[in-house]
């Protein structure tokens, strides 16, 4: 196949539904089992997360440096470095307003200026979970007390590191949290391309977690 630039996109689609049910519903995600007819008229299962959604936030101050957050995944056994994020815990809640409240929960910081940076599944093969992340510039403090963290959070470090050291990092397989990895992939490339001012506005459409208009 051949084609330019804007040929290649992602369609929605959606093949014939046989069955569906939920064996394992937990207190945020659950896991779906579907059976699909395939093209050729057999049929397959296919075993997937349910998951509400998330956001994300790549903060840059004037130094063009990320603010960044650490903390313990039990899933992978690691500590990571990752950039401010949370669940979409209302169904229909404004992902600005969402992202807006992990940035001042997890480093108690607020921002000026919110573009949207990229939109991505973040495993299209065994989950639906759509992750959005912002554009975040023109940091300050946030007012009022700091957060209270529980867990996980409890633990949270933060750091600010150059953009390019975080490229260069990356390549160099040490750092793996896929929002901080996307994130400042894309930033990098939209800021060397045609800079923030190019990047969607922070109330674009979102399909696939619509939300209503501010």
């Amino acid at each position: 196949m051949t084609g330019s630039a804007a040929d290649i996109r992602d369609l929605a689609e959606e093949w014939p539904v046989l069955s569906s049910e939920t064996p394992f519903r937990g207190a945020v995600t659950g896991v779906r089992t579907d059976r699909l007819r395939m093209p050729d008229g057999s049929t397959a299962g296919r075993d997937y997360q349910l998951h509400p959604g998330s956001v994300a936030v790549l903060a840059l101050d004037a130094e063009e440096r990320v603010l960044l957050i650490r903390q313990y995944r039990h899933p992978v056994r690691q500590r990571m470095w990752e950039i401010p994020a949370g669940l979409l815990d209302v169904p229909g809640e404004n992902p600005l307003h969402a992202a807006q409240r992990e940035l001042y929960e997890e480093a108690h910081c607020k921002a000026d200026d919110w573009r949207v940076l990229v939109d991505f599944y973040t495993t299209p093969g065994g989950s639906d979970e759509a992750l959005r992340i912002f554009l975040a510039r023109g940091l300050g403090d946030a007012e009022g007390e700091r957060h209270a963290g529980e867990g996980e959070e409890a633990e949270i470090e933060t750091a600010r590191v150059p953009l390019a050291d975080l490229v260069a990092g990356i390549l160099a397989g040490h750092l793996h949290s896929p929002s901080l990895v996307t994130g400042v992939l894309a930033a990098h490339a939209a800021l060397r391309g045609g800079g923030a001012g190019a990047l969607r506005p922070a109330d674009a459409p979102w399909p696939a977690r619509p939300f209503p208009a501010a």
